[in-house]
């Protein structure tokens, strides 16, 4: 295509849109932000939390509880992404980003302000597990929804740049947390950290949900089951389950891959380099600082990179290389236990990540058709992060235990490499076609 006529089909699609590229971006992806951002923001302080809210003799066993916790969240993310996803389909995508970035705060609010384990006994804990619960159940259909929103209102030729700002917000979700915990740990005693600076990034976050209201304001909808007359009485999730299971299937295959290599690579790097290298606390927030910008950095790059070459070929070398490069890497870090060798590792192995997620985020709105696109994506992510990215941490935590080793995380992330390959090899190229 032409540059005149690419321009052409941009104008046109933003035109349909009445608003501008980057509003239409961020208003999309101001909802998975702030999701990220606060996940982030409880693994970051995931010790802390332990020590707070799970009284335990054994400091692995606070953590063991603390990631079971983070790990709660996801187990709602299936109903989220049934339920909002199915909405999303039926009364529109617009509809439904609103009511999930309302959802989001509510139980991120409820975490910044939970009463501690001393102060009100389990109830403490009860609390941190019913808004983890309830940002689980809204980040099961945000992704979805928003994503979705996204890819049928970007131009064609560009729809792997637009989506890519999904992951890329991730990175800057991870780089506003990973910044905010710095600062905490670094400005406040450890007495004060324990005391109440654990809960400013928490109560924080909330105060982005005016700002994705106003964006997603702005936004036009693109689809609502009920509008058409052909697809008024279509059922989303029984068609998806029905018609398209083995879409389902391999997009799940697609998406594990990238979810555990982001939540080892992105995620857990922080906590691993304090329990298993031995560093401090600062040391593996900055790492999560690398990641966050070589994601930023790269999942735009590599999601405009898929326009022009294609979705497989990108995230299929970026899953390989990580394959063969993840378990030399982890036993780099342990006969080298620097901060240089750390951060390195993050850069490399976070670069990687952000050039495989970018296209395949994209990928999983483009397998399926209009009618049941919401739901479809909604239930892939949903899967596949809850089983393979919410308890990621849990395992290889236990993993390191059980099989008394700290290159463990290695071998899970391998794995799922893999099954991400394997589903590249049989999904079909999507880059660059129109979307049914």
């Amino acid at each position: 295509m032409s540059l005149q006529s690419n321009a052409l089909a941009t104008a046109t699609a933003l035109h349909k849109q009445k608003i501008s590229g980057p509003r239409l971006i961020a208003a999309c992806t101001i909802g998975n932000a702030l999701e990220f951002f606060d996940f982030v923001v409880f693994s970051f302080f995931a010790a802390t939390i332990g020590q707070l809210f799970f009284p335990a003799a054994d400091p692995t066993m606070q953590l063991l509880l603390s990631f079971a916790t983070y790990g709660f969240g996801f187990f709602l993310r299936p109903l989220g992404g049934i339920v909002l996803g199915a909405f999303a389909d039926r009364r529109g995508r617009k509809r439904a980003t609103v009511l999930t970035l309302m959802l989001m705060a509510s139980g991120t609010l409820m975490i910044g302000l939970a009463p501690t384990y001393a102060q009100i006994g389990y109830f403490g804990p009860l609390a941190i597990v019913i808004g983890r619960l309830v940002q689980g159940f809204s980040a099961g259909g945000e992704v979805g929804a928003s994503t979705t929103l996204l890819s049928e209102s970007a131009p064609v030729e560009q729809r792997g740049f637009y989506g890519s700002w999904q992951l890329a917000s991730q990175g800057l979700a991870v780089l506003a947390a990973a910044g905010i915990a710095f600062a905490i740990n670094t400005m406040l005693t450890h007495a004060e950290v324990l005391s109440w600076g654990w809960r400013i990034p928490f109560i924080s976050g909330v105060l982005i949900v005016p700002v994705g209201l106003w964006l997603r304001s702005a936004l036009e909808e693109t689809h609502a089951n009920e509008d058409d007359v052909k697809t008024a009485r279509i059922s989303s999730l029984r068609e998806v389950l029905t018609g398209h299971w083995r879409r389902l299937l391999l997009g799940v295959m697609l998406i594990v891959g990238g979810t555990a290599a982001n939540a080892i690579i992105v995620l857990y790097m922080a906590t691993y380099a304090v329990s298993q290298l031995h560093m401090s606390p600062a040391a593996g927030l900055l790492a999560g600082l690398i990641a966050g910008i070589v994601t930023l950095v790269a999942a735009p790059l590599a999601g405009a990179l898929s326009d022009r070459i294609g979705r497989r070929t990108v995230a299929g070398a970026s899953y390989l290389l990580i394959a063969l490069l993840i378990y030399p890497a982890f036993l780099l870090l342990n006969a080298s236990a620097t901060i240089g060798t750390l951060l390195a590792v993050v850069a490399v192995l976070g670069t990687l990540n952000a050039t495989g997620g970018a296209p395949a985020i994209i990928s999983l709105t483009e397998i399926f058709p209009t009618q049941v696109r919401a739901t479809g994506m909604s239930l892939v992510y949903a899967l596949g992060v809850a089983i393979f990215g919410g308890f990621g941490q849990f395992i290889v935590t236990w993993l390191i235990r059980a099989l008394a080793t700290p290159i463990a995380p290695a071998y899970y992330v391998i794995v799922c490499c893999i099954s991400s390959l394997i589903a590249l090899l049989l999904l079909p190229e999507t880059a660059r076609k129109p979307l049914n």
